[in-house]
């Protein structure tokens, strides 16, 4: 079909038309003026996700914002926001709630609490402003002034259950976690126990880095200069590299702690130990009455040496005893701190929603809205015309014009044609004229 046949179509079927689209439009506006008018409250809060919890310090990750944010709308419209809504309307105390209740034959399937909060929630909606972190609660109700209070109660239950929800769940962490602490002081306090009788049988005693008394000492010969001697002379003097080789004993006894037998540093001290010792054997031998009285700093070294080698077992086992009790401790701490913040989050009372000022009663309807609802009708009863101008035009199918009879193959013989002349009815006698004289042709 092309477009000149169907404007053809259309203009043949213009009645048919013109009563769909009045009859729709007429039926439009019938229903929406039978129907109640439906009025729109909204209700603000803003959520707190880009800043901190003043309590733990959290933050909400960008990535589960989305998600937050869907489970607060969810949660706005869950059974137990619109009962506690329901609650503070004083709708259960209303006897012609009561009688609707009943008539509606629910009582069968829900309590008649859980009937409000479902009346509640069907007209409850909520989302998120644009661009924004503010959440827009909408109550819909046939008035504007219950609206505006139904809206405000939904974002008040809202923020209360809220509040609820992060309170309960602190109170459970922090619950486990005092249970823990208690454990953790009994197992510290056990461990600490077993440490000092262990030190107390075995005579070891720890410092702060856990190091025993004996490697301490041993340590501090290690690093310290060679003692003063006593030197008694029948006749000589000391020799003068005695005590460059007391240094260096100590130094190998120290390097030896710390560097394995082949590393060059060792081999390197031990290489001028033995020159030195060679020329204070020929020292001693130039000066043969020379006695020295004391010990010597290779000698206390060794000594102490050998009596760290001889508790070594003892000293590890009360560092073991003592990493244990560090453990313990930190974890202590730890849990005690968590414990103590989770505590305080129980008795918070930030939810972490700031409300944005009261609902106002909408001073417009949202429904009906008869302009809007005659423009659809005008469009909805056009479209409809047309498909059952179409459909008409298709079961009962006219000739209206010389290229329609060239789907059938049929000759054409003459076109009648109208021209506009000056006087109508001589324009209509020279049609039937040139109409008459076509056929006889």
């Amino acid at each position: 079909m092309s477009i000149a046949q169907f404007f053809r179509m259309l203009w043949a079927k213009r009645l048919l038309v013109g009563a769909v689209t009045a009859a729709t439009l007429f039926l439009a506006i019938f229903v929406s003026w039978i129907l109640p008018p439906r009025y729109e409250a909204t209700s603000r809060v803003m959520l707190d996700i880009v800043k901190p919890d003043p309590v733990t310090g959290d933050v909400i990750a960008s990535q589960w914002a989305r998600a937050y944010v869907k489970t607060q709308i969810e949660l706005i419209r869950d059974y137990r926001v619109a009962g506690k809504a329901a609650d503070a309307a004083g709708w259960l105390d209303s006897p012609e709630l009561a009688k609707e209740y009943r008539e509606s034959g629910a009582d069968e399937d829900m309590d008649f609490r859980r009937w409000l909060a479902q009346r509640i929630i069907d007209h409850t909606e909520a989302d998120l402003v644009a661009g924004s972190n503010i959440l827009e609660i909408t109550y819909s109700s046939t008035s504007p002034e219950p609206a505006a209070k139904l809206a405000d109660l939904v974002r008040d239950a809202y923020v209360e259950q809220t509040l609820a929800f992060r309170r309960e769940a602190a109170r459970r962490n922090a619950d486990w976690f005092d249970e823990q602490t208690e454990t953790l002081r009994a197992d510290l306090a056990a461990a600490q126990k077993e440490k000092t009788d262990f030190e107390r049988a075995n005579g070891v005693i720890l410092t702060d880095d856990l190091v025993d008394t004996d490697t301490a000492r041993l340590r501090a010969l290690a690093s310290s200069p060679p003692p003063m001697q006593t030197q008694s002379m029948a006749g000589g003097g000391v020799a003068p590299s005695s005590g460059q080789l007391s240094q260096i004993d100590a130094a190998i006894a120290a390097a030896s702690q710390t560097l394995g037998p082949n590393h060059p540093d060792l081999q390197q001290l031990r290489q001028q130990r033995s020159a030195l010792a060679s020329a204070v054997a020929r020292e001693n031998a130039a000066q043969p009455r020379m006695v020295t009285s004391g010990p010597s700093l290779g000698s206390l070294y060794s000594a102490q040496q050998a009596k760290v080698l001889e508790n070594a077992g003892a000293a590890g086992e009360a560092r073991r005893l003592a990493t244990d009790v560090l453990v313990l401790r930190d974890q202590y701490q730890k849990t005690a701190a968590r414990a103590a913040e989770l505590g305080q989050e129980a008795n918070s009372n930030e939810s972490g929603l700031t409300l944005l000022g009261d609902a106002v009663a909408p001073q417009m309807r949202t429904f009906p809205r008869y302009p809007l609802i005659a423009a659809l009708a005008i469009a909805g009863g056009l479209a409809l015309g047309i498909f059952l101008a179409l459909c008409a035009e298709l079961l009962w199918r006219r000739v209206r014009g010389a290229e329609e009879l060239e789907i059938l193959d049929a000759p054409v013989f003459g076109v009648m044609s109208q021209e506009v002349q000056a006087s109508p009815k001589g324009s209509i006698q020279d049609l039937f004229t040139r109409t008459k004289g076509v056929l006889s042709s």
